[in-house]
């Protein structure tokens, strides 16, 4: 610090500059004053833009305590109402923001209209919507707009505007609500909002459009959020705008790319969600499902389900991809039976809109499962939802659902022309993977009327857009039907075992392949691959991948014995949950009590249910974060960083080796998975048997 200088100056200077640690470390050193009323408020900020959500919090429940105590009504009620839209921001946990909006209007009994009035109306208008009590959430978002414009506080100006525009939205007055909805992103982009609030409702424009299914939105209001965010945004800010770069490179590819940024949106979100950290986590498993990556998105959907997350429809689907016909379509008639209502920004809190996906999926799964009656009645169901919101994305999934439908009853030409008119929707829109995957059904009408070379088309198609797109499961499938389709009309290959040679010699690689003999330097994606290549069909964990590569395992499968080796002794992971959010989740409880007998006193029985919910969910993390005996559980890194290495390992020699003998190199790019566990499963039709 300057001698002679006010002593916070260079703190605050360091905040007004985004630069949080410089910040909080000239806090440190500021003395006394760090405890200051500025003091904590600006440690407040610092903590808050340096990932510390916990540190911002207890920071600010600091500086209530003291303006509580010196009798300062105004000021006490004004940082209340910040801690609760905090809360509500990053937490999902509804309950503690009721407590301390009640908190902050006691303080304002014996007063006029002050700006935490205006602050107040805002926290309500969300923590209504995101209850799904839209009726109130309307009442005080026009609350908020109001006192905001006559109070002079923006931010509740912009978010009940934002939240009103929502709400017309999804009581069906889709035209006007996003008219709304570009009124506000006009005054986003123009600068006439803070950071947080700009980044905050920048999402809420995107969460709404993809509630719609109206991706050409989507994309658009992402990108403009994305050229936004560098520089300026801070606090979660990032990880959610990755998050929805994630659900764009889903809908686009390649799959690589919407994994890396979806893995990328986790580790930016963890230091501030709580319970909505479930909504990265399903996006990574919906990725590495459309990734062929079956133990990953596996991995994924399981970890959203313990942060009280639903994982649907996405775990229905996988358990279908696994062959599981029976568990998914059980789950599925249960996530519509018994729909998400968990409270949410990012989803449709109420309505056909929330039902919309898995509608689509059950479709799906009844055909698979040759159930016609359900079948029917999802694909119904899903074209009155197309109907009622206007949205091409919707109408298309309700033009294949009917296909599927007809391609099981066996009205073929229906089956063609629905398919037909999908496949042109998802190609217009600029969807490849499904694109591709109404190309199949499609291919499977013709097929049935005898149309060999129309189905062989179109199954071709979809191979090279899987390919393109990386959904390699979904290729093999496609390349098994163009191979069933040709061998109807001509003599079957020889399915004998072919061998091959995949030998190391010192720092040379030699592979001897269809009487094909390369040679190459050796390289570490190779030596990963001969581990896979000795044992097809077996998975392998990218930690003893890893281990035997370096020579430090013996060549067995340690995770048989051991599978969660993220959580074993001498693991460099980080905790669950860490001491301080521990001590935060302990007050949450308090909270959360408090306001289930404020509940109980007033008979509120929808409210007492959400505030259980919110303690259910507490009392689980809590569990989760403590072990046996005690100890703090920890959440392994190294697998995920394993992950990454082995995986980027395995493709880039496989690229090398493309350039050598791109038939072997396509072989291999179709039958090792990659994930967690990395596995060779070569097509049991065109069997290989390795010498390493």
């Amino acid at each position: 610090m300057v001698t002679g200088r006010e002593p916070l100056a260079d703190v605050r200077a360091a905040v007004e500059q985004g630069d949080w640690q410089q910040a909080l470390d000239a806090l440190a050193a500021s003395g006394p004053d760090a405890d200051s009323a500025e003091g904590l408020e600006l440690r407040a900020q610092g903590a808050y833009g340096a990932g510390d959500f916990e540190g911002s919090v207890s920071a600010r429940e600091r500086l209530y305590a003291r303006f509580a105590a010196e009798g300062n009504e105004t000021e006490a009620a004004w940082v209340a109402a910040m801690i609760a839209m905090y809360l509500m921001m990053d937490t999902g946990l509804m309950a503690p923001v009721r407590g301390w909006v009640r908190c902050a209007e006691q303080h304002l009994g014996g007063h006029g209209e002050v700006p935490a009035h205006a602050l107040i109306a805002m926290v309500r208008t969300y923590e209504r919507f995101m209850s799904g009590d839209m009726d109130r959430a309307a009442e005080q978002a026009a609350s908020s707009i109001e006192l905001g414009r006559r109070l002079g506080v923006p931010p509740a100006v912009v978010i009940g505007r934002v939240a009103t525009a929502r709400i017309e939205i999804l009581r069906g007055d889709v035209t006007d609500g996003l008219a709304q909805l570009d009124e506000v992103g006009i005054m986003l982009m123009s600068g006439q909002a803070d950071p947080l609030t700009t980044g905050m409702m920048y999402c809420e424009l995107i969460c709404a459009a993809q509630g719609l299914a109206l991706h050409d939105r989507v994309s658009e209001w992402t990108d403009v959020m994305e050229r936004w965010r560098h520089g300026v945004a801070f606090g979660g800010i990032n990880g959610r705008c990755r998050v929805h770069r994630a659900e764009i490179l889903k809908m686009r590819g390649p799959c690589d790319l919407a994994e890396a940024e979806a893995l990328g949106a986790c580790e930016d979100l963890r230091p501030w969600m709580r319970r909505e950290f479930g909504w990265p986590l399903v996006e990574l498993g919906n990725i590495r499902l459309r990734k062929g990556d079956l133990i990953g998105a596996e991995e994924a959907f399981t970890a959203a389900h313990e942060h009280a997350w639903s994982p649907q429809p996405g775990l229905a689907l996988l358990r279908l991809a696994q062959g599981d016909v029976t568990a998914a379509a059980a789950l599925i008639a249960d996530a519509i039976a018994h729909p998400f209502d968990v409270p949410s920004k990012e989803r449709p809190p109420f309505g056909d809109l929330r039902l919309a996906p898995l509608l689509d999926a059950q479709a799906e799964i009844a055909c698979a499962a040759g159930d016609v009656k359900t079948a029917r009645t999802a694909a119904a169901s899903l074209r009155s939802i197309a109907d009622s919101f206007p949205s091409r994305w919707l109408t298309a999934g309700a033009d294949l659902a009917e296909a599927k439908v007809a391609l099981l009853g066996g009205d073929f030409a229906a089956a063609i022309d629905r398919a037909c008119a999908a496949m042109a929707a998802w190609a217009d829109i600029g969807a490849p993977f499904e694109t591709a995957s109404a190309r199949m059904v499609l291919g499977r009408a013709h097929h049935h009327t005898g149309n060999t070379e129309a189905a062989q088309l179109e199954w071709k198609a979809a191979r090279a857009a899987f390919e393109a797109f990386g959904a390699t499961t979904f290729a093999a499938e496609a390349d098994r039907l163009v191979s069933e389709a040709h061998d109807g009309s001509a003599p079957h290959p020889d399915r004998s075992t072919m061998s091959a040679t995949f030998r190391r010699d010192g720092d040379t690689r030699t592979i001897d392949f269809d009487g094909r003999t390369v040679r190459l330097h050796d390289l570490k994606g190779f030596r990963y691959l001969e581990r896979l290549l000795a044992d097809p069909g077996r998975p392998f964990h990218v930690l003893d991948l890893v281990a035997v590569e370096r020579g430090s395992l013996p060549v067995s499968r340690v995770a048989d014995h051991d599978p969660d080796l993220s959580t074993a002794p001498g693991n460099d992971g980080y905790p669950a949950i860490d001491e301080e959010a521990r001590d935060a989740y302990r007050r949450r409880l308090r909270e959360v009590d408090e306001d289930i007998e404020d509940a109980t006193r007033a008979n509120d029985l929808g409210r007492l249910e959400l505030a259980q919910r919110d303690r259910d969910y507490l009392v689980a993390e809590l569990a989760r974060a403590v072990g046996l005996g005690g100890r703090v559980r920890t959440e392994g890194s190294s697998a995920e960083r394993a992950r990454i290495s082995v995986t980027r390992a395995l493709r880039y020699s496989l690229g090398r080796l493309a350039e050598h003998d791109a038939q072997l190199a396509a072989h291999l790019e179709r039958a090792v998975r990659t994930g967690v566990y990395c596995e060779y499963a070569p097509d049991p039709m065109a069997p290989m048997r390795w010498d390493v």
